[in-house]
């Protein structure tokens, strides 16, 4: 089984990036056979785990997001990122904690493969 890391640092909805991301951590987390899933979530990427989003579309982010937690995967948001966006634990998905560097650094070294996005 391989552990696949994959951080975000994209705008939710500014491009295309955070939904390649979560199309990505949805097809993987799909495999639980094969993979294990990480998300980490940086920068303005941290609002993509927010609760109760309207963006007008047939599906959100968000909801991606939460479909992969339903398979398995494991979703943090970085702390200093969310912090400086006045966002807190009350303020995301269920299933989504706030992390920090060291978590991200050992999620690194454990993983075999690091995708960015």
């Amino acid at each position: 089984m391989q552990n696949i890391l994959i951080t975000v640092n994209s705008s939710p909805y500014g491009s295309e990036r955070t939904l390649s991301a979560l199309r990505l951590a949805l097809t993987l987390s799909s495999r639980p056979e094969q993979c294990k899933v990480k998300l980490f979530l940086l920068s303005d990427a941290t609002v993509t785990a927010m609760k109760q989003q309207q963006t007008g579309a047939v599906s959100s982010l968000g909801e991606m997001l939460r479909e992969v937690l339903v398979n398995g995967g494991i979703a943090k948001v970085c702390r200093t990122c969310a912090d400086a966006r006045g966002i807190n634990e009350q303020h995301l998905l269920e299933g989504v904690g706030i992390g920090t560097m060291p978590e991200l650094a050992d999620w690194t070294l454990e993983a075999d493969k690091v995708v960015s996005f």
